[in-house]
């Protein structure tokens, strides 16, 4: 008699390996400078929100892009177009939505553009909304 059939794990892509690091790389700087995690990869019909992090009543909303240096996007910029930001739009009313105690404070919609090692740039935080 055999055992049950467990799901085989799947294998993370590298693009997937490398835009973990870099949440991570995010996250760490962000809980050092006092921020405390609330969300990490917040899903809903609208798309992922990757980092909500809150600070003294204050929320942080953080799209983190990794990057290999400057690439021919502008290490990440091109993917913070019109409907990335309409998609974070609507992802992040639906967090509100799904957590109201919350719904009343200030807010602030970050990219983390992270470069990828090799390189020894530092994240750059660039501001995306609200």
């Amino acid at each position: 008699m055999t055992g049950p059939e467990w799901p085989t794990p799947r294998k993370r892509t590298r693009a997937q390996r490398q835009g973990a690091w870099a949440e991570q790389r995010a996250l760490r700087l962000l809980l050092a400078s006092g921020w405390q995690l609330l969300d990490r990869n917040w899903r809903c019909r609208w798309g992922e929100i990757d980092l909500v992090m809150a600070k003294t009543d204050r929320l942080l909303l953080v799209e983190v892009k990794a990057r290999q240096q400057l690439g021919a996007d502008g290490g990440g910029r091109g993917a913070l177009g019109w409907r990335k930001r309409q998609r974070l739009e609507r992802a992040w009313d639906c967090w509100l939505a799904a957590h109201p105690g919350w719904s009343q404070a200030p807010v602030e919609q970050v990219a983390a553009l992270v470069p990828l090692p090799p390189a020894r740039e530092p994240v750059l935080w660039i501001r995306i909304g609200s």
